[in-house]
């Protein structure tokens, strides 16, 4: 079918709409992929057990078929790897039949650390911690299968007299009671 003009596209369209939306507009419903998520899950699953280290954090499917995979690994993620998972999965999907961009990366500095194989990469540095109840602030110095312990130096009212004391205190938290953990960026 050619169209002549947009206005005949508008009503083409118009007949062939969902109720997806795409920036607050109703998306044509041929405009929309319908990719086989599945497949790209377990492309995504092969090439991370290439390597053991890696792992997955997020996998995301846009309403334009744009695929987003977030991953990280023990030690970081090197930019040869996200090449070769993306690679992978690209090379495995068939353009012909899905249009799709593919966007593999790591975990801004800033996201919530979601994993808990994400902790043991963080020892020695400052985490933001918010629990149901409290939220602490200290230097992550162990990490368990149950929890992780934070370090931090406080200042408190002396017991006898004016002023205040620094103390060392020391806080194990379970990982079921974490409600969001963050790396406290240091300049």
């Amino acid at each position: 079918m050619i169209f002549v003009s947009i206005k005949g596209f508008a009503i083409f369209a118009a007949k062939f709409t969902t109720n997806m939306s795409w920036r607050g507009q109703i998306v044509p419903s041929f405009y929309t992929s319908q990719m086989d998520q599945s497949k790209v899950k377990m492309l995504v699953d092969e090439a991370l057990a290439e390597n053991e280290a890696l792992f997955l954090i997020d996998l995301d499917f846009g309403t334009e078929g744009s695929i987003k995979v977030i991953v990280d690994g023990d030690s970081g993620v090197p930019l040869s790897e996200c090449i070769r998972i993306s690679r992978h999965v690209e090379h495995n999907l068939d353009r012909e039949n899905e249009d799709f961009s593919l966007e593999v990366t790591t975990p801004n500095i800033t996201d919530p650390i979601t994993d808990p194989r994400q902790y043991n990469k963080n020892i020695d540095r400052t985490l933001k911690v918010r629990t149901a109840e409290e939220k602490f602030e200290g230097k992550l110095v162990e990490l368990t299968t149950d929890g992780i312990t934070l370090f931090w130096k406080a200042r408190e009212p002396k017991p006898i007299g004016k002023g205040k004391v620094t103390v060392e205190k020391k806080k194990t938290i379970p990982l079921s009671e974490i409600k969001e953990a963050k790396v406290k960026i240091i300049f």
